[in-house]
């Protein structure tokens, strides 16, 4: 067989790719007979494309389910995608709009046709770039949010917790992300600190000269201003009680009311309150049955009661309303202020506060049984790393009502119908007939009120609200609650995702399971870390600091990124990436590559007996890979997978290739003995069992080189090592052993000794050290004997432990040029060393003026540099 001087993974990678689709190894179905072992993918956006993030995430769920594969578990690894309502509505407005249409001249089904034809075009790229990455999913189960079966277990889900009275239409202060032109959960609002101006205005009061002071962020807001709020333990204020003042520019007269909410101490101590654009102010308008204006349109320009500013954006607004203030003497000053912005979390929009007719889903009850299960005397679910529990407490002990509904077209319609004009004219059921057929029967219609008649709301469902039923809904468990593959493949087992969707997607999901199952949706929660720049900046478009994930595999190989990727990334920790961690990876294979190359080019003689060298090596590396396997295996029962790999690298790396194969190979030209080729080929089909999950194009590519292979012998499918006893003596004894081929082949370096040039080694063993290795000894160093002494013996030496070695030194042995030049070297560093302590020690300034100790240091450094030249000159006489 014709193996490549070189790894090539370009070559490699589709090669074996293809043969594992062919042979559907990836593809699972239920067996009985087997432990099922299965993975749900965190579904990325159908817009997404493989980042760095992607690429940590799926690396690890592709270790663990290759992992189970080998095991013999039946494997099973669902992949899908989220149809991501807000980036891909935002993503097909856009296109529409560059081909000259609106969407608002579109009919709601003309919209989702281009939506669903922008899916199928570009939708399906991170799962086709997952393919490079080596993700052994199964593809024949590939999801879609949206897909027609988990759009009716939604819409499904949503009547029932209707019907058991957790859904609720509510007219609500919402977050109204006003470029998405949508409200957002709670959730899905990051709070930025940044800084801006407090404005502090006049107003005057209706009926005297008497003016009052309010500051505010957002002057624009004043054209809300419903009343004007003082404490009324405020002696300050003890005047405006009762009366009324007049909103600047637009000249509306409203009430000045009492309330202690005001803080005395904070700005002016006069608040103004505008009911239709902040939480608080809704609550002081709701108990003071204040006026609720609203003077925004859903693009967050003014709308007429804005007045001459109706049609203009908010911040431009904010600006020219300041400059016609200050001109018309109402705006008395402007303070720097830092205060917290809620920004949109897909859209970095500013979020508006707005009072809006919104869907919600009560948490608090429904949240219990998912606090127990994470956090409870019983738990049924761990979280790794454990540290990841506070924060799961803190969002779940102060879970709010979840709004579920969105004022956008793509994603699942909710479905309530709507047959009056009033707020509770409606219906919910899962299908137009169901729901005329409730609406007939309330009685509040007649019979010439047809099924056209009804009117679906509007607002699609939260994206999050499709994919915290995943585990069940990918095998059917909402719509067929007790069909055969949610029976096996439910409970899942481990979930890999980030820590920032602990609580959009983990702990819902776990609700969900609950509700839905009576049971939890996956055994172990694995948050990775985030993916951070060398400036522990998180990897990001906008930052620019984001590599090309694939632009990576090409340059280093797959199997290079993933290891790259692994052995910097602790669990839970944040990963800071670097690209020498993937040329690390790259080395790796090529230094196991050209392992089984020098193997596979030994010629093999089946008439030589064993050496005994061999023989005591092959016991000891089956000592240490049993140690070692006990080692991955427990790491991977505690999701350290990057000490997994580790722990795979040395035992390659240093245990495999720099020592078993030095004990084992022929000497140059002669051929290897059958017995012992035939192990070292079994062990290193052992290390590809246990590598493959880690890298499992190189490792398949090896396995199928060694011999040929039948589809069911393929190493993606094959029979795990299994752990048993170690000989913890040998490996102890080895490590000593080390040791002192450590230290001759330091004494051969420093005196210039040739390989080729037996040495004799003495041993003052006070140790009582392990004989058993001494033929190996002897074999990696060239040593003609060892002999065993009680007196110390004339040459170079060195210890290990307690034991001493002595190495004479005869000017035959040495390569008396090379050796004569290194001494001359270090006679010319020590004489210059010299120059330098007596030039110092000859200075009286020195001399006088220094510490006694630093003194003594000194002249110690002169004697001991003395010494050492003397001893450097003895030695070049000799070789004279």
């Amino acid at each position: 067989m014709n193996i490549p001087s070189k790894y090539n993974a370009s070559e490699v990678e589709g090669k074996w790719y293809d043969y594992w689709m062919k042979n559907n190894y990836f593809h699972s179905e239920v067996d009985h007979s087997k432990e099922p072992y299965t993975i749900v993918i965190p579904p990325p956006n159908v817009t997404g494309v493989l980042h760095m993030g992607h690429m940590l995430n799926n690396t690890i769920q592709d270790v663990l389910i290759r992992h189970a594969r080998l095991l013999g578990k039946n494997a099973c690894w669902v992949p899908g995608t989220d149809h991501a309502s807000i980036a891909t509505e935002a993503k097909v407005v856009a296109k529409l709009k560059e081909q000259g249409i609106s969407k608002s001249d579109l009919t709601r089904e003309e919209f989702l046709q281009h939506a669903f034809d922008w899916k199928d075009e570009y939708g399906g790229i991170i799962l086709e770039q997952l393919k490079k990455l080596g993700a052994s999913c199964d593809w024949e189960r590939t999801a879609f949010t949206m897909d027609p079966e988990m759009s009716e277990s939604v819409i499904k889900v949503f009547v029932d917790l209707y019907n058991k009275g957790l859904i609720y239409r509510g007219y609500r202060m919402v977050n109204w992300d006003p470029e998405a032109k949508t409200t957002l959960s709670d959730e899905e609002v990051i709070h930025e600190e940044r800084q801006g101006n407090l404005y502090y205005l006049e107003y005057k009061i209706e009926g005297s000269e008497d003016t009052l002071t309010i500051a505010t962020t957002r002057p624009e807001t004043i054209f809300g201003d419903t009343a004007i709020c003082i404490n009324p333990n405020d002696e300050r204020f003890t005047h405006l009680k009762g009366k009324k003042a007049i909103v600047p520019l637009c000249n509306r007269v409203i009430p000045i009311i009492e309330d202690e909410y005001v803080d005395l101490e904070f700005g002016t101590g006069c608040l103004k309150v505008t009911p239709a654009h902040d939480e608080n102010d809704k609550n002081l308008g709701d108990k003071h049955k204040l006026e609720v204006i609203d003077i925004f349109n859903d693009d967050a320009s003014l709308n007429s009661f804005g007045l001459h500013y109706q049609g203009k954006d908010r911040f431009v607004v904010r600006k020219e309303i300041a400059k016609e203030l200050e001109e018309k003497g109402i705006l008395v000053k402007t303070e720097v202020h830092t205060n917290k912005v809620g920004t949109s979390e897909r859209t970095k929009a500013v979020i508006e506060p707005r009072l809006s007719d919104q869907w919600f889903l009560k948490m608090k009850d429904l949240a219990k049984p998912a606090i127990d299960a994470v956090l409870g005397e019983d738990a049924e679910i761990n979280l790794y790393p454990k540290k990841f529990e506070n924060t799961y407490r803190h969002w779940m002990e102060n879970v709010r009502d979840w709004n579920i509904s969105r004022q956008l077209w793509w994603g699942q319609q909710i479905p309530a119908y709507f047959y009056g004009d009033g707020k509770e004219d409606f219906v919910v059921a899962e299908t137009r007939e169901e729901a005329y057929k409730l609406a007939i029967s309330s009685n509040k219609i007649d019979n010439s009120f047809k099924i056209e008649d009804l009117r679906q709301d509007e607002d699609a469902l939260d994206t999050w609200f499709s994919s915290w039923l995943w585990p069940m809904s990918v095998f059917d468990g909402i719509r067929n609650p007790e069909n055969e593959e949610i029976k096996y493949y439910y409970p899942t087992n481990d979930l890999v995702t980030g820590p920032d969707i602990l609580f959009f997607w983990v702990a819902r999901m776990i609700v969900a399971g609950y509700e839905y199952k009576d049971e939890k949706p996956f055994q172990n929660v694995y948050l990775t870390g985030l993916v951070r720049d060398k400036q522990r900046r998180k990897m990001s478009k906008s930052l620019g600091n984001s590599p090309d994930a694939l632009k990576l595999i090409e340059d280093y190989g797959a199997d290079g990124v993933r290891v790259g990727l692994l052995l910097s990334s602790a669990a839970g920790n944040d990963l800071m990436f670097e690209e020498d961690l993937c040329q690390q990876g790259k080395g790796f294979a090529n230094k196991i590559w050209n392992a089984f190359r020098l193997i596979k080019g030994w010629e093999v003689d089946a008439t030589l007996p064993q050496p005994e060298t061999s023989k005591i090596g092959l016991e000891w590396y089956e000592a240490k890979f049993q140690k070692t396997l006990a080692e991955i295996e427990d790491h991977f029962s505690k999701y350290r997978l990057s000490d997994a790999l580790m722990a795979i690298y040395k035992l390659i790396n240093d245990d495999f290739s720099s020592w078993l194969l030095e004990i084992v190979k022929p000497a140059y030209q002669q051929p290897i003995d059958k017995k012992t080729f035939d192990a070292i080929i079994e062990v290193l089909e052992n290390n590809l069992k246990v590598l493959h999950p880690f890298m499992p194009f190189l490792s398949e590519d090896i396995w199928q080189y060694i011999t040929d292979r039948t589809p069911e012998e393929a190493l993606i499918i094959a029979k795990y090592p299994v752990i048993k006893e170690s000989d913890a003596k040998i490996i102890t004894d080895f490590e000593f052993a080390t040791g002192v081929v450590s230290g001759i082949r330091t004494i051969r370096k420093d005196k210039n000794i040739s390989f080729k040039d037996a040495v004799e080694l003495f041993v003052i063993d006070n140790d009582k050290s392990s004989k058993e290795f001494d033929a190996v000894i002897q074999k990696l160093t060239n040593t003609a004997t060892i002999n065993y002494v009680s007196e110390k013996v004339e040459g170079a030496s060195f210890r290990v432990k307690s034991n001493e070695y002595f190495i004479p030194i005869s000017v035959e042995n040495i390569d008396v040029e090379a050796e004569i030049k290194k001494l001359e070297g270090e006679l010319k560093r020590a004489e210059g060393f010299l120059f330098g302590i007596t030039k110092k020690l000859s200075n009286e300034r020195f001399v006088s003026n220094a510490p006694e100790k630093v003194l003594e240091l000194e002249r110690k450094k002169e004697a001991d540099t003395i010494a050492k030249i003397e001893t450097i000159k003895s030695s070049l006489a000799s070789l004279q």
